[in-house]
């Protein structure tokens, strides 16, 4: 039968999240509007007759940048060469963009085969906070009128612009809420957390010291209780990683930041957790 390959509908993209969640890849339980706004036609899935069968994400961010991420082939269909027909679309609509994708060791060999090269090294940190629950007084939720400075924030830390998505991401919603740490009016650095099938995530952490870092990384984590709580630490941060280290968060697994194309240069010092690995 023949594969066919196709723009993924709005149910789609939340077919393709629902097989993350199988992979164990712990997706959030609203993340589909934000995936979307990123890019409406970002996600292809590959069908045989009525039955989807796999699918791939390329997010294209601006004229010169893509992410790569939620490339699932469902395991009966797999070594059939489907996934290669798949990955392969991807990489075409991309439009020869720069890619990034963050992946597991064991996929990286393959990831340099299709011509990424290895970047940096990140890891899921997760466990509970034991850090103080006091209050940060420069913390506070944001607000509709604080998208301006937020975006021009998050460019600072991103390969590309993303208004769109971050116009979704930052519009709180009953299981994901964002904060800015503010001093004199200025914004200095922000996150978002989001409840997740397990636990929940913090996602972008972005800060302009390890004190900020901490302040927002507290006060976020605090939504978590006593629930699991994830974030996904570029490696090169030293700093962040023995944040992490002193909160209580233990390293559950690796992954590696790839580029097909031109790398970009990001201060990954100020990077405390990537937004997603599934949109970059």
């Amino acid at each position: 039968m023949q594969l066919d390959i196709r723009p993924a509908t709005a149910a789609d993209l939340d077919t393709a999240l629902g097989w993350a969640r199988e992979e164990g890849w712990n997706p959030g339980l609203d993340d589909a509007g934000p995936f979307r706004a990123a890019d409406p036609e970002g996600l292809l899935l590959g069908w045989l007759g009525a039955e989807p069968i796999g699918c791939i994400s390329v997010v294209k961010y601006g004229a010169d940048y893509a992410f790569l991420g939620l490339y699932i082939v469902r395991p009966e269909y797999r070594g059939r060469g489907y996934g290669k027909a798949i990955w392969d679309a991807g990489i075409a609509s991309a439009g020869g963009r720069s890619i990034g994708l963050d992946g597991v060791p064991a996929q990286q060999a393959n990831y340099r085969k299709s011509g990424f090269e290895f970047a940096h090294g990140s890891a899921r940190w997760g466990g509970t906070l034991n850090g103080p629950a006091a209050r940060h007084p420069p913390v506070r939720p944001l607000r509709a009128d604080d998208f301006g400075a937020v975006a021009a924030f998050d460019r600072r830390h991103v390969p590309a612009p993303r208004e769109s998505f971050l116009a979704a991401w930052l519009t709180p919603s009953p299981s994901r809420r964002s904060a800015g740490y503010f001093e004199a009016g200025r914004l200095r650095g922000y996150g978002t957390i989001r409840r997740c099938g397990i636990g929940s995530k913090i996602g972008p952490l972005f800060a302009e010291t390890p004190e900020i870092a901490e302040a927002l990384l507290l006060t976020l984590g605090a939504a978590a209780g006593a629930d699991p709580l994830f974030i996904d630490v570029p490696g090169p941060n030293g700093a962040a990683v023995e944040l992490a280290k002193r909160l209580g968060l233990t390293p559950a697994f690796e992954t590696a930041r790839m580029y097909l194309g031109a790398a970009p240069t990001l201060p990954l010092q100020q990077v405390y957790g990537i937004t997603t690995l599934e949109l970059g």
